[in-house]
């Protein structure tokens, strides 16, 4: 039955946008499998769809090896996944006077370089297949520096320049790239800001904007619309007037 249906690989697909998006795809008929560092959780996930159209594949993104193997696994139970959101990632603010390199490594292995460990063990396979699409989760965060999010911010503007670069690469192989640039989700990463999240919106209608970005042949998807017009225009302001602009956000 999976052979006769689409396969999509989600990754951090435990909690949140992750969980959501899942259970979205499996209603539009597809096959998904999942992975998170928590197996509970999968199960979970496996549990609140019908039989047979999630299978877990636990997985630390962090881990190459791991990656590779958990790619190697999809395949020999599934078969190569048409699609892959790579949504694995986590935040923690880090404000100036608990600035950290610790803390930014940390990020940095999860956002940064466990998207690439699953790019690594991708690419060659759908560029030898001469056909797959991958979508990258980023965050609007990343088109500018914004206070308490240098940690954070910087590896998601990392995710979307090296998107940018892979793209017209990966075209001309017959390889789709997607980016998905959301705003603040309710999910359990963003239960750790103690600020108010402009257009906060549910994980369920972050899954709704990504399922129809995939469906389109736009390059970026990102929402919500009202959010993203805004950092798309603090994007392009002078930097006299964005800092006037983020000085305010600055907490006393």
């Amino acid at each position: 039955m999976a052979d006769k249906r689409r396969i999509a690989w989600i990754t951090g697909a435990g909690k949140g946008i992750g969980r959501a998006l899942a259970q979205r795809l499996v209603a539009d008929g597809w096959i998904v499998a999942a992975s998170a560092r928590t197996k509970a959780d999968l199960e979970n996930l496996a549990a609140s769809c019908p039989e047979g159209t999630v299978f877990s594949f636990p997985l630390d993104v962090t881990d190459a090896l791991a990656t590779g193997r958990a790619v190697d696994a999809i395949e020999a139970k599934l078969g190569l996944p048409d699609l892959a959101v790579l949504n694995a990632g986590t935040h923690m603010p880090m404000p100036v006077e608990a600035f950290s390199a610790k803390t930014l490594r940390a990020l940095m292995e999860v956002n940064l370089m466990g998207t690439a460990h699953c790019l690594e063990a991708l690419l060659p396979r759908f560029i030898a297949r001469n056909a797959g699409h991958v979508a990258v989760v980023g965050s609007l965060a990343g088109y500018r520096g914004l206070p308490t999010a240098a940690a954070y911010g910087a590896t998601k503007a990392g995710v979307i320049n090296m998107c940018e670069a892979l793209k017209p690469e990966l075209a001309r192989h017959g390889v789709r790239l997607s980016l998905i640039n959301p705003g603040f989700v309710e999910t359990p990463l963003t239960d750790r800001n103690d600020f108010e999240m402009p257009f906060l919106i549910s994980a369920e209608k972050a899954a709704d904007y990504i399922a129809r970005g995939l469906a389109s042949s736009a390059f970026e998807t990102a929402f919500p619309r009202r959010f993203a017009f805004i950092m798309k225009l603090l994007r392009v302001l002078p930097d006299r007037l964005f800092f006037a602009v983020t000085r305010r956000m600055v907490r006393s």
